[in-house]
């Protein structure tokens, strides 16, 4: 399997995402920059945290217009995964292929730190490596942060599963707790805490590395590869 690490200016997680995938989980990875980027042979996308074009307008909002993003929708549209982490999630928010938006954390501060999480929904290609309702550490760093959705978008999430994690002590307003969504299809996954900074002991927590290998065995499942 392999996974496109796309990289914008301002992105500073990029590396960390890398290392995840490639040097934790076993896989085949590159980082690609927006501008050169070929996604057609890549077997998931993986969208960064940082700070894409300086969050200028509002975070994210810059690099959802640039010239990867068809790619990305494409990627998408073919079932491939695709992983937005904290300004990658505000990338798949504002070029809608999640609903609802990112407003400043709720005490308008930047916040870094380890959470707690609620695992809601064990029955995804993301989340297959845990169990329903695991509690499970996740470190967040972001400043917009706060989940905003409109009581129909929250209804149809909920209604749909597409609740994949939760705060426990929501840290920054979100509705519904809400730390991470998927589409309705199942493929695309928005969170703000950081699965790649909790791959090893030595970062504190390994619960992150469990997601990458959530996809890792969706793929092989579904090429007929054992290993």
């Amino acid at each position: 399997m392999k996974f496109a690490v796309v990289v914008f200016p301002g992105s500073n997680c990029d590396r960390d995402m890398y290392y995840a995938v490639k040097d934790h989980l076993g896989a085949e990875a590159d980082l690609v920059w927006y501008q050169e980027a070929n996604l057609a042979n890549y077997d998931a996308v993986l969208l960064p945290g940082g700070f894409s074009y300086g969050d200028y307008l509002r975070s994210g909002a810059i690099a959802s217009t640039s010239s990867v993003i068809e790619q990305i929708r494409e990627a998408a549209e073919m079932g491939k995964p695709v992983l937005g982490v904290c300004n990658g999630f505000q990338v798949l928010l504002e070029m809608g292929l999640l609903p609802g938006a990112m407003l400043p954390n709720e005490r308008l501060k930047f916040m870094c730190h380890f959470e707690t999480l609620t695992v809601e929904n064990s029955n995804t290609l993301f989340t297959s490596q845990y169990e329903e309702k695991e509690k499970i550490q996740i470190p967040i760093a972001h400043g917009d942060g706060n989940y905003f959705c409109d009581e129909p978008t929250y209804q149809k999430l909920s209604d749909n599963n597409q609740i994949i994690f939760t705060y426990d002590d929501n840290p920054n307003g979100s509705v519904g707790n809400i730390a991470g969504i998927t589409n309705q299809k199942g493929n695309v996954l928005g969170m703000m805490p950081h699965p790649e900074r909790a791959v090893e002991a030595l970062l504190g927590h390994e619960d992150g590395l469990r997601l990458f290998e959530s996809i890792l065995t969706h793929w092989r499942e579904h090429h007929a590869i054992n290993a």
